[in-house]
């Protein structure tokens, strides 16, 4: 059986939006971001974070630094007792090639995650602090949460805005528990 997951956006949704983020040392958690997390590993859900980096793809970093970035996230996590079940990121910048819809908005990511971890797409939760975040439940299903940021004034009308993404996790928290 398949199970929901929550797919979370990095930069803006998780962390600070730094532009371009290559040093581990401009990794800043969204206040509340940490025990919003720890939220939903305690209530055994996972959480698949999912981003696009066109900084790898355009040349402005590596993924050596892209990694070095993403241990000093799940080191910030840590602290708070919370976890990263997995993560996908998508190297490449708007104009390339993308035959396996990687970049968000394409759902390749997302699917990649659903084949490796044996979840629900239909049943998940999509957030992320622009459209293109959340789009993807327009083919996949799920629901998705948008979370106040440069987009969320061109919200779509299946997405609910939010404010935080430790409000997101309260709606996430109470829907799963009303069933």
């Amino acid at each position: 059986m398949t199970a929901p997951a929550v797919f979370l956006d990095r930069d803006g949704t998780l962390i600070a939006d730094r532009h371009y983020l290559a040093d581990p040392d401009g990794v800043e958690l969204l206040p509340g971001a940490g025990e919003a997390v720890a939220r939903l590993n305690r209530a055994g859900l996972p959480v698949i974070l999912v981003t696009n980096q066109s900084g790898i793809g355009r040349g402005y970093f590596t993924e050596a630094q892209y990694r070095s970035v993403h241990e000093r996230v799940v080191r910030e996590l840590a602290a708070y007792n919370a976890r990263l079940d997995a993560a996908y990121h998508c190297p490449l910048g708007p104009g390339d090639p993308d035959p396996e819809e990687l970049r968000k908005p394409g759902i390749g990511m997302y699917a990649r995650a659903a084949a490796e971890h044996g979840l629900d797409l239909a049943r998940s939760f999509y957030v992320g602090d622009r459209v293109r975040d959340v789009v993807a439940v327009e083919r996949v299903g799920g629901t998705a949460i948008l979370v106040r940021g440069p987009q969320s004034e061109d919200a779509p009308p299946f997405a609910a805005v939010v404010d935080t993404l430790a409000e997101a996790v309260e709606r996430i928290l109470g829907g799963v528990a009303r069933g």
